[in-house]
């Protein structure tokens, strides 16, 4: 296969600044690529449109949407009919621009080395997709399914089309933000494709489909100007090639969380990973936000549910928890919150 990689990916003005951020990083590692955006609102196409950025195409919601996504349009949420739209952006970049494959991209994701690694693995396989891999007691499989959508390869040849038109026609049958008769979104399909179709391949890089929910597993670090992640099984460090920021948030007063409360991160994943990454977001959104000042590049989501952990925020949960129970006497609360409450001033990461 050539060494030239199609992309799509589908955000708003919302996530305008992931995804300039996605395209940034695509840009410098890649030496051949096209990504074709499907803007989710006209805010989002039109500085698209008129940005200049190199290896782009940007589509519209009129130019995409047919008359099968139109009719249940109105039944979903504006998330769940994203979820449904994602097998159908991937059919259309296929079938609207003649692409002989094409991969789909979470936008809230960042790429830190070439992606040929990745596409070496499916050389002989129509469909690449990627397992959550997820920490043991972060395990999601049940409800979210075994693989993510972050990040599906498909070739356009036989195989490869059968899987991409029966998941779009799934979709549109079914795409909702609950679990029902062992369907969750678009995501917990993909569970059976293995034991369906032929030629379906599971990535098997430990530095793709790198995310919050299994970074636990890693260790990171930066190698002659290189991010490396090392399984903490003891294997050796590869480069890292993209992480997918999944539950980053913005709140008013300037502050950012990183991964909600539920999983550990970290101080190397956040100094190698999540404080250069918000730097970007909040340069490529300020750029955004200087000729249109009314807009939200940034998702920004009301008031934050948590505060920054400062020494005195850190004392007040520690009296809170000793009023609850002499027992929290020994810290165990503050240390898992130093953890896992990732909450910061956005200050704190601009350069």
């Amino acid at each position: 296969m050539s060494a030239h990689w199609n992309f799509c990916t589908l955000f708003n003005t919302a996530y305008l600044s992931r995804g300039l951020a996605l395209h940034a990083s695509l840009s410098s590692v890649c030496r051949s690529y096209h990504l074709f955006v499907f803007a989710f609102d006209d805010n989002c196409y039109e500085y698209l449109k008129n940005s200049g950025l190199p290896n782009l195409t940007v589509i519209s919601l009129r130019e995409f949407e047919d008359e099968q996504l139109l009719s249940i349009k109105g039944s979903r949420t504006a998330t769940e009919y994203c979820w449904t739209c994602t097998a159908s952006t991937i059919l259309y970049s296929i079938e609207r621009f003649g692409l002989d494959h094409c991969t789909y991209l979470d936008a809230d994701m960042e790429f830190y080395s070439d992606p040929a690694s990745l596409f070496s693995e499916w050389q002989h396989a129509s469909v690449m997709i990627t397992e959550h891999r997820y920490t043991p007691e972060y395990d999601q499989s049940a409800v979210s399914g075994r693989y993510c959508v972050q990040f599906m390869a498909f070739r356009n040849d036989t195989r490869g089309m059968q899987v991409l038109r029966d998941w779009r026609n799934d979709c549109i049958k079914w795409c909702y933000a609950r679990v029902e008769d062992g369907k969750f979104g678009d995501q917990k399909y993909l569970d059976s494709w293995q034991e369906r179709y032929e030629g379906v391949h599971v990535l098997q890089h430990p530095g793709g489909g790198v995310a919050p929910w299994n970074v636990q597993q890693y260790d990171v670090s930066i190698q002659d100007g290189v991010l490396m992640v090392t399984q903490t099984t003891g294997s050796s460090p590869v480069p890292l090639v993209f992480y997918h920021y999944h539950g980053l948030r913005f709140y008013e007063a300037g502050l950012v969380m990183l991964a909600g409360e539920l999983y550990d991160i970290d101080g190397s994943v956040v100094r190698h990973l999540y404080a250069p990454y918000v730097g970007r977001l909040l340069s490529l959104g300020n750029q955004v936000k200087s000729l249109h000042p009314s807009w939200d590049p940034f998702g920004v989501s009301g008031r934050s549910p948590k505060p920054p952990l400062s020494p005195w925020i850190l004392f007040l949960y520690y009296f809170n928890d000793l009023r609850r129970s002499i027992r929290n006497i020994d810290g165990k609360l503050i240390r898992w919150r130093k953890r896992h409450q990732h909450v910061y001033h956005s200050r704190q990461f601009i350069r």
